[in-house]
């Protein structure tokens, strides 16, 4: 077949298809469009997931009549700067710039616009299936003075194959919506609103300010508790700057979903900030649990290329490993500035298993608790009873302590303290673990962990492939104060451990750390993962579910936790610590 030139009509429709994938892509670059156009206001409608219907209206400065003639011809743009002669696609500021939306669309779709400017008088253009008609006058939208409306009847009817790869209803309309989250949180001066099939599902009004309205509109956007458990992110290195919320290690999901990154307020997807994220949050969270958080990123035009696909999600940095540092260390100290706090939902998630067990034991068989129930209670009251009475006697004032002062110590694990309008219940093992864990690192930073020689060493047996990994990193665990060496082909002895260790199963840590370095592989070093092997020694360490603790234990548990960043969870992301305000309690026993 000899070589030809393609149609106009059949290039647009190949283009399309880069552009305009689905409703929710010819959403983005409708409203990106409006955006550009300097609106305060952006309505949005669509029906059937968009396949019938899609509707974009703002009050933006609105097109002529040869505007609109313009704006539907391929690669025809008013947002690309020229610099010597040239177009300049190093220094673009605004959504847009490639002039490929309006006629790829209208390529594979029944697209109307009307616009007016404020001076000038109201027309509209349409592009059926890449056929025009237009420009004509005509009546304008009845609300504002200028502005357009995108109008786009049966997307992809003139292009059949796409139509049937279109997902269901639901899934197209969850795409949308998703999509004008993403923008709408980037702009929260701007107003939005999205209609689906005739029902409002989103209604933004515009914030007063756009920094000040941040977290009030990502709160909108992603629920209040984010809002109220999110620390601020504010960073600034080499001309690139980083602000926006993350939030609690507490405050996790199982995916990665609520995970937001806008590069000079456009909303990108981007390798570098999962990767950047989980280092981030390496020290707090468990492999399966992230963070949600929403970080923009602002720098010279020049320093990022948006113009890597045509859909203009994607970017690449100039300096990546600039980026990525700034983002980690950035998170890293808004985390350390949240103290011990731990998310409200914790708290939440308490009262509604307290409401659970309520609900369970008002439909149980028997309204009596059996005598055996009480079994638990009987036998620890004592000590209860007598570690309470040692604390009121150590502290007999009202606590004024964040964490409250020790009243008692539940099963050997759990302590109770009382706060000025509540109580906080921590887990001494869980707390005392991250306690642990921070001294390391900053032992760590400081130049190695002070090192304990053994009156004898210890010997502990291990297959001759662990002896190998373990002694093949001697120099690195020699750091976190371990000291070991090769005794034969199956096993290692152990003559110095981390001074601060106290009273520790020395064979069960090793081969916990044989195994975490088999995880590794050979090829990885095992400083890349210092932090995580700390979190290791700090578990074996650390004070264990079952020790009972004094008065002056507990109490000087409490202080340093109040004293320490980041124990409000333990090293996977769990809370350390449950707080309850009285007006929680009393909403339990129906006082509220």
């Amino acid at each position: 077949m000899p070589i030809r030139r393609l149609s106009e009509g059949t290039v647009n429709r190949i283009a399309a298809g880069e552009v305009v994938e689905r409703p929710a892509a010819a959403i983005k670059e409708l409203v990106e469009n409006a955006i550009d156009a300097g609106a305060t206001r952006i309505d949005i409608a669509a029906s059937n997931g968009g396949a019938d219907l899609l509707l974009v209206e703002d009050d933006g400065i609105g097109m002529s009549a040869d505007d609109l003639k313009l704006a539907i011809e391929r690669h025809a743009t008013s947002k690309l700067p020229v610099s010597g002669g040239e177009d300049d696609l190093s220094h673009i500021v605004t959504m847009g710039f490639r002039g490929e939306a309006l006629p790829s669309i209208g390529a594979v779709a029944r697209l109307n616009l009307t616009s007016r400017t404020a001076d000038g008088e109201a027309a509209e253009i349409a592009v059926d299936g890449g056929r025009i008609e237009g420009p004509r006058p005509a009546a304008f939208l009845a609300r504002g003075q200028h502005g357009t409306r995108a109008q786009v009847r049966e997307l992809f009817y003139a292009t059949p194959a796409r139509l049937k790869f279109l997902k269901s209803t639901r899934s197209e309309d969850l795409a949308i919506t998703d999509m004008v989250k993403r923008l709408a949180m980037a702009r929260p001066d701007i107003g939005f609103t999205l209609t689906l099939d005739g029902r409002k599902a989103i209604d933004l009004p515009a914030e007063p300010d756009l920094m000040d309205g941040r977290l009030p509109r990502l709160a909108r956007i992603m629920g209040r508790d984010f809002g109220d458990n999110a620390a601020r992110v504010e960073a600034a290195r080499e001309g690139v700057s980083l602000s926006g919320y993350a939030g609690l290690p507490t405050y996790n999901r199982a995916n990665a979903a609520m995970q937001f990154l806008f590069v000079n307020g456009r909303p990108v997807r981007d390798k570098l900030l999962v990767g950047a994220v989980r280092g981030a949050y390496a020290d707090f969270l468990a492999r399966d649990r992230h963070p949600a958080l929403a970080l923009f990123l602002d720098c010279d035009p020049a320093f990022v290329d948006v113009n890597v696909h045509p859909a203009k999600t994607e970017v690449r940095f100039r300096d990546a490993g600039l980026v990525r540092g700034l983002i980690v260390g950035a998170l890293k100290q808004a985390l350390a500035g949240s103290g011990h706090r731990a998310s409200t939902t914790v708290a939440d998630a308490a009262l509604d298993s307290f409401r659970s067990g309520a609900a369970f034991q008002r439909q149980a068989p028997y309204p009596y608790p059996s005598a055996n129930s009480f079994a638990v209670l009987r036998e620890p009251a004592p000590a209860m009873f007598e570690a309470s009475a040692r604390v009121e006697e150590a502290v007999p004032d009202a606590p004024n302590y964040q964490l409250g002062v020790a009243r008692a110590q539940l099963h050997e694990t759990y302590v109770v303290a009382q706060t000025e309008d509540g109580i906080v219940i921590v887990d001494q093992h869980a707390a005392h673990e991250r306690l642990v864990y921070e001294r390391m690192k900053k032992a760590l930073a400081n130049g190695g962990v002070t090192r304990q020689p053994l009156l004898i060493p210890e010997v502990v047996e291990l297959d001759p492939s662990e002896v190998t990994r373990v002694t093949a990193r001697a120099g690195e665990l020699a750091e976190l104060g371990l000291v070991i060496e090769a005794f034969g082909p199956d096993a290692v002895m152990v003559r110095e451990v981390p001074a601060m260790l106290g009273k520790l199963d020395v064979k069960g840590l090793v081969r916990d750390l044989a195994d975490e370095i088999a995880e590794t592989g050979n090829a990885l070093s095992l400083k890349e993962r210092l932090e995580e092997v700390s979190g290791t020694l700090a578990c074996h360490m650390s004070v264990r579910a079952g020790r009972r603790l004094n008065a002056e234990e507990m109490n000087a548990l409490l202080r340093e936790m109040e004293a320490t960043s980041h124990s409000g969870q333990c090293n996977h992301g769990r809370p350390t610590y449950v707080e309850l305000k009285l007006a929680d309690i009393e909403k339990l026993f129906g006082r509220r």
